[in-house]
Formats: C-alpha cells, structure tokens, sequence
C-alpha cells in the first residue's frame, strides 16, 4: 500500500511502484509527504506547513525553526527578520545601522533614525542638544546641567562662553541683572526676593544717583529740587509745597505779632532796643545779649532782630527760667539741711552718769548749750531739776542728788 500522507499528497493511493514515494504538495517532503519541506515549517494548530518567508536581506538563512523564527542578521529582529532591533535604523539590502545618539538614548526611528526618549535633560536628533533651562559643561561627559537662572528673573536659559566654567543667563528680565541675574538692576532695590521699582517720586536724577535707592532697603538717594524723605516725597526743612501740590518753594518770612513789636518802623529803633535790652540784661550777660542780638544805631537794626527767630527767643528764656528755679530750688534745700542739723545738735541724746558712794553725778551734752531743756532725758514724775542744772534723783527709799 502507498499510505501517503492525506495532508501533503496529492493522492492517498498512488505512489511510485518501485520506490513508494508519494507525489508530495508544495512545502511537504518525505517518503510518504508528511514532512515539511526546507523552507516550510509546520503550524501548530492544523500542522500544515507553511512558507518561512524570511527576510533575504535581514535573515542569515530562508530556514526557520518550527515556530516559523528566521535566524536574523545584527540588529535585525521580528518574526521574518524584516525589522530593525532597538537601536537600529534604516532595514536596507546589507543590514540595520545603530542609532546615532550619543550614548542619550537606545532606541530611535526604524526609518528616519531620530533618537527617541533622549535622557538625561538632552533632546534633538541625535540628542545633542541640552533641554531649555540645561546647559552642557565643560567636563569630558559634557553632561546637561541646570542653568543657575531663576525663571522669575530671566528667561531660565543660559550658556558658557569660551575660556569660562560658569555659565551665563541668557537675558535677564527688566530689574534684574549680573551673570545669574540675582542682584537687582539700578533704580530696583530687593524686596523678599523680587527687585522692585524705586519709589522716589520723580526726586532722583538717575545720572547723578545711578543706584536711585538704596538695593537693600528702597530709601531714596540724592533727593532733588528739595525733596527729603524715604521716597522724597517731603520737601525740605524751610520749604513748602506751592498751591498745585507739586513743587517745593522756598517759605516766606511771616512775622508774629509779638515781634512786630520789635520791628515796626526806623522810627522806634530804640524804643525797641531799650525794651529788648531791659529783658534780656535781667537773665544774661552783656556778651550773650550781643551774640544774639547784634545791637546797632543804623538803619539796619530792623533786620539784625528779624534774623533771631521767635522761636528762638522763646527757648532762650526758657532756659533762662529753669536755670533760675533749679537754683532757687537748691538754696532751699540748703537752708533747710542747715535747720535740720542744727535741730539735731540741740536734742542730741548724749550723757554721762558717774556713780561715787551715795552721790551720782551726771552731766549732759545740754549743759554747754544755754537753755537747754533736760528735763525730757529721764522721765521720771519724781525728779527735780535745781535752780544749778543739776537733777535730783528720788526713789521711794532715797533720795540722790545729781
């Protein structure tokens, strides 16, 4: 009997009468058909056997295992070979090229070669290039580091430039500057952190006053047109602000009423002149009266008083008044510690009792002041006091005499 195989023979009955070989389907061999042919590999599920189909420019040979697996070239992969590995692009008629990608990247485009899932903060083609706000060292790695450039302050992207290490920012932002753009640019000054805009009112020249205000605190510096004030917004000590609000003009000179009595007319010169003098020599010198006042017969007298302030003349006699209650204040104290030590001279409680036989003498501090009462130092209802000073000591039993 042929037996031939009913999957890979065309005919279960015929076959070759000498050798047996049954006439065998594309893709089987064998004696009786029922091996796959070199190419073929059977399939699992209906054990049919199928084309290889390998890849002639990516497989090293057209056999396959009985997977279906083609044995594939360096970089090549897939079933039929017909693909380029990871790290590989561009399947041609030899093989696949590896991606060029600087050690950044494994993997890139199996057509076009650009590098896919580039690291290490680089990116590009070939990933070349570091990644905005990255910078590339000068270390033989040439690795991407952070740019030291606060995106508040600049625009986060910086650069090395030949012969330096540290890099630069690229553009720092208005009120910002240096190579990091961490320090605050003239006419800003630093505000937690942040450069903030001077605030002088229009008062700073910034020709004259580059810094405008000071970079650590604002306060304004060199204030002009005479302006004073952390932000020149006052004007000076003997300037006013005009009726508009804007500039400071110079005060003009009013007089009181108590000076008008000093400056009247030429005519009362010395009426004038009398009065201030008559006040003034009560409290001070001759010397200070003239510094003050410089006194003089011209004309020009009026004006010599108009140049005293009357508020300057209301502290002089001020001072002048508590110079004179201080003293009358310490003239008191003396007179009354004086009094007070006299007081105690009189009554002081000094004696003496000297004991012979039955008579006691005693003696006082009292008896060299005249008039001095002793009749307080023993307190006794039975004592007497002779018409001589002394004391006459009685007890219900004797009698002593002092």
């Amino acid at each position: 009997l042929c037996n031939c195989s009913a999957v890979g023979s065309d005919s279960t009955a015929e076959c070759n009468i000498t050798t047996g070989q049954c006439p065998c389907l594309r893709g089987y061999s064998g004696l009786r058909c029922q091996s796959c042919a070199r190419g073929f590999y059977p399939e699992r599920s209906s054990q049919r056997c199928r084309p290889c189909d390998c890849s002639p420019d990516g497989s090293i040979t057209p056999l396959c295992d009985d997977s279906g697996q083609c044995q594939c070239k360096v970089g090549v992969t897939d079933l039929k070979c017909d693909r380029c590995s990871d790290g590989y692009y561009r399947f041609n008629e030899t093989t696949c090229e590896p991606c060029q990608c600087n050690n950044h990247s494994k993997t890139c485009h199996s057509f076009t070669g650009t590098c896919l899932h580039c690291q290490e903060n680089t990116e590009g083609t070939h990933c070349e290039l570091c990644k905005k706000g990255f910078y590339r060292s000068t270390h033989p790695t040439h690795a991407c580091h952070r740019c030291p450039c606060s995106t508040v302050a600049s625009t986060g992207t910086c650069h090395i430039l030949p012969g330096e290490t540290a890099p630069r920012c690229d553009q720092c932002k208005t009120g910002y500057t240096g190579p990091n753009c961490n320090q605050c640019d003239n006419g800003y000054y630093n505000s937690d952190s942040i450069c903030v805009r001077c605030e002088c009112n229009g008062n700073v020249d910034p020709a004259q006053s580059p810094s405008v205000c000071k970079p650590e605190s604002g306060e304004c510096v060199g204030c002009l047109y005479h302006t004073a004030g952390f932000h020149c917004e006052q004007c000076e000590e003997g300037y006013t602000r005009d009726p508009e609000g804007t500039n400071c003009t110079k005060k003009e000179a009013t007089v009181s009423p108590e000076t008008k009595e000093f400056t009247t007319s030429a005519g009362n010169v010395s009426e004038a002149t009398s009065f201030s003098t008559a006040v003034l020599n009560s409290t001070l010198p001759p010397t200070t009266i003239q510094t003050i006042f410089p006194i003089s017969s011209s004309d020009n007298s009026t004006s010599a008083f108009a140049d005293v302030s009357w508020t300057q003349f209301n502290i002089i006699i001020l001072t002048v008044i508590i110079i004179v209650v201080v003293l009358l204040m310490g003239f008191v104290g003396a007179v009354y510690m004086y009094r007070e030590y006299q007081n105690r001279k009189l009554n002081a409680p000094f004696w003496t009792i000297e004991l012979k036989e039955d008579n006691i003498s005693f003696s006082s501090y009292h008896d060299s002041i005249p008039n001095a009462d002793v009749s307080g130092l023993l307190e006794d209802d039975g004592n007497e006091v002779a018409p001589n000073g002394q004391l006459t000591l009685t007890t219900p039993m004797h009698n002593f005499k002092a």
